[in-house]
């Protein structure tokens, strides 16, 4: 818990007291979650502001073929299905684990009782809906400009130590190629 102020204390540039950070935790949940384990089911409502502790959790929309993953959330990073969880409406999408995975969970409605009660609560509400945005709008540039090799590499340069935890397939789909391009670009790369 102490690694998670701090993390919290040096994102928002300011020290947290500790009546605000008992508030705070008193607030938060810690959830184990096996490898592969369903955190969010299409339909399902998200109800939680996660801190991933240890783990990888990937978001996608499952097809019948292939599934369309839209991210990877590592160690240290805030995940959620924000868009869900800010409008209150289920996504089309699903979250899993790849791995055994810790998160520090922060129900909806706990986050509004931060926000009202707590100073702290808005700047560490701010610091991490920020951070989801601009992981967003990176990614979505990416697929923009980068090519299928860059955006590769860029995620193989991010996570080296637990890339090689999550299935080609899942990357492939991630860099929008087919598996088979992936095989043609790793053999380029090594």
């Amino acid at each position: 818990m102490e690694q998670i102020r701090q993390y919290f204390e040096q994102a928002i540039q300011q020290k947290i007291g500790d009546k605000d950070w008992q508030f705070f935790v008193s607030k938060l949940s810690r959830h184990e979650f096996s490898k592969k384990h369903i955190i969010l089911k299409t339909g399902q409502t998200e109800d939680y502001f996660s801190f991933v502790e240890t783990g990888i959790i990937r978001y996608y929309i499952p097809k019948i073929e292939n599934d369309l993953t839209l991210a990877f959330v590592f160690d240290g990073y805030f995940a959620s299905a924000y868009d869900s969880f800010l409008t209150r409406t289920p996504p089309i999408y699903e979250g899993e684990t790849l791995v055994k995975t810790t998160l520090w969970r922060l129900k909806h409605s706990d986050l509004q009782t931060l926000y009202a009660e707590t100073e702290i609560g808005n700047k560490i509400g701010r610091f991490a809906s920020e951070n989801l945005f601009l992981k967003k709008f990176k990614r979505e540039l990416s697929l923009l400009n980068e090519t299928a090799e860059q955006r590769y590499r860029d995620l193989f340069t991010e996570q080296p130590h637990l890339i090689q935890h999550i299935p080609l397939k899942h990357i492939a789909s991630y860099i929008g190629v087919t598996p088979q391009a992936l095989s043609r670009i790793r053999k380029r790369i090594y």
